[in-house]
């Protein structure tokens, strides 16, 4: 299975991240909590509400997490990191299409958390504000689209990640959504914690050494893939950065699929073919 361009010493550090970051704040590691009901959110679509249903992963009991449900996404943000700690969102079809647009909009403080990041922590940080669930996934709903914009779907994000690789997979995704009719998606950032902790702002957000991005699809025979990439804007292939759900699992500590049958879940976690897409 072929990561991104690390050093093996790189690789165990990462690997290891959730047992230090455990050890740091003196709580027990990360040890997956199940529960059986996927989440869904209510959106309006073609005139009419309909509730969305989709894979959220377990709580987390290893660092901070307070559960917010918008328009278009849930996101698990974390008041240390002021970052999310993962965002989650159901792309339909539907939702790949839209007449709202970006351009309209401002990067916004969420005043639902605290402490949280401000546009002003950006400032001259040469990091990008970089969506987590994209903009170009909410145009079907105007809140959606504004929502997209709050700092809790936001990370510090190299301006060459933001502008090539993650980009590129945020329009292949949309792309499966078409081709799938629906696809679950969640990502997040990755820290490295053998390394000193880099931060932006007098908020001190946090900048992530690497993302995440798992995407499940349950048409016909359901299936799994994951992505990873170190956010220093190198350039790199979408296909070096595919990996297993289980390696994303292993490095961020996070159980994607908690509501998934075990069987389906061991199945599609261990597996991850970018040609079966």
């Amino acid at each position: 299975m072929k990561l991104f361009a690390l050093t093996a010493l790189s690789i165990v550090a990462l690997v290891t991240m959730s047992c230090r970051r455990g050890e740091a704040s003196q709580q027990p590691t990360a040890t997956a909590t199940f529960y059986t009901n996927p989440a869904s959110t209510t959106a309006q679509g073609n005139g009419r509400k309909a509730t969305i249903e989709y894979e959220q992963p377990a709580p987390l009991k290893d660092r901070p997490e307070q559960i917010l449900r918008r328009m278009g996404y849930t996101t698990s943000y974390n008041k240390e990191t002021r970052n999310p700690n993962w965002v989650a969102w159901h792309l339909t079809k539907a939702h790949t299409y839209g007449k709202n647009k970006r351009s309209e909009e401002v990067f916004t403080e969420d005043t639902d958390v605290t402490p949280r990041a401000t546009d002003a922590d950006y400032y001259n940080s040469r990091y990008d504000r970089g969506h987590m669930c994209p903009a170009g996934d909410n145009k079907w709903d105007a809140t959606a689209m504004s929502q997209s914009f709050l700092f809790t779907n936001i990370c510090p994000q190299n301006h060459n990640l933001n502008k090539y690789e993650w980009n590129s997979l945020e329009i292949l995704c949309r792309d499966w959504a078409r081709k799938y009719g629906a696809i679950d998606i969640v990502c997040g950032p990755v820290y490295d914690h053998s390394t000193p902790t880099r931060t932006i702002g007098r908020g001190r957000v946090w900048a992530p050494d690497a993302f995440f991005k798992v995407v499940l699809c349950r048409v016909d025979r359901p299936k799994a893939i994951g992505f990873l990439f170190r956010n220093n804007g190198k350039k790199v292939t979408l296909s070096s950065a595919v990996c297993t759900v289980d390696d994303i699992e292993r490095i961020t500590g996070i159980d994607f699929y908690p509501a998934l049958d075990d069987n389906v879940e061991n199945r599609i976690e261990a597996d991850a073919d970018l040609r079966a897409w």
